[in-house]
């Protein structure tokens, strides 16, 4: 299976959880500032945060360059200081383009100023890593 992983972060907490995540399943970590090329990728790690309860329109701009024989499917995993807020535009963008997204979204402990002060943490990435693994063993 062609896995690959890919963050957008502007405070540094998605990179942490994307560096954990492809240390765990030996894959390339890579920025999409970087505009990393994918190509028939069949498992697609993604990975970013929550800013003022909108997915970051870097990341939105970079997808809409996506299609389904690029990636067949995406697995979301979201730093949010609310911890509840998801990627929906993410989630919405995709779908429409035809690519599969796994219902199950993991959400991590962000921070913004005092609000969820020293996350993601060390629990909080290993969690991430864990659920990363339910599905590079599918």
């Amino acid at each position: 299976m062609n896995t690959a992983l890919i963050y957008a972060t502007k405070t540094g907490h998605s990179k942490k959880i994307a560096n954990a995540i492809a240390k765990e399943l030996n894959v390339l970590a890579e920025d999409i500032k970087s505009e990393p090329k994918l190509d028939n990728v069949d498992l697609l790690f993604l990975i970013g945060g929550i800013y003022g309860s909108q997915s970051a329109p870097e990341l939105l701009s970079y997808l809409e360059k996506l299609n389904n024989n690029m990636v067949k499917k995406v697995i979301l995993l979201t730093s949010s200081a609310s911890k509840v807020a998801k990627q929906s535009a993410v989630r919405t963008l995709l779908k429409e383009k035809g690519i599969e997204v796994e219902e199950d979204e993991f959400v991590c402990q962000g921070s913004f100023l005092f609000m969820g002060f020293r996350h993601p943490n060390k629990d909080d990435i290993q969690n991430a890593v864990t659920f990363a693994k339910r599905f590079s063993l599918s």
